[in-house]
């Protein structure tokens, strides 16, 4: 009998607790649940461009390309990070928060040492913006050097 008690109390703890924490805000005056949480915005990466063609080039050139954007969302953009598809391709951001309205840039180094004919490479942005992940791409036909290794 006692444990048929201690279910049955239990079972009244776990439907008290269950009703109790099912209820996280108040009604407004239309009717609606408020939230929990007040929404603290969202940041949103825009670029000026998502890709960029070196266009001709030898192998072995070193070239570098500065990819420029602006926070267009409402909360501070923090870019966790930027990695490349391929080893050479370099990419260099700042780890500061990026305001709403301000902007910054990724620049992408792509070394064509090894490399020949038509090169696509992509860069993938990671942070705390909507969508979580930007993909950019460069692009480069490389001719083969004339020096022979």
């Amino acid at each position: 009998m006692k444990r048929l008690f201690s279910y049955f109390f239990l079972l009244a703890a776990a439907l008290l607790l269950t009703a109790s924490c099912g209820h996280a805000g108040g009604d407004n005056s239309d009717g609606k649940k408020e939230q929990a949480h007040a929404d603290t915005g969202r940041a949103k990466i825009t670029f000026t461009e998502y890709q960029h063609d070196f266009g001709e080039m030898t192998e072995g050139e070193v070239v570098t390309y500065a990819f420029h954007f602006r926070n267009t969302g409402t909360a501070d953009l923090l870019i966790t990070s930027v990695s490349a598809s391929c080893g050479c391709t370099i990419p260099k951001y700042s780890k500061k928060p990026v305001k709403p309205g301000e902007t910054g840039t990724i620049e992408i180094e792509f070394n064509s040492q090894g490399k020949q004919g038509a090169q696509r490479k992509s860069i993938a942005v990671r942070g705390n913006t909507a969508p979580p992940v930007t993909i950019l791409q460069i692009t480069a036909q490389v001719k083969p050097s004339d020096e022979k290794y």
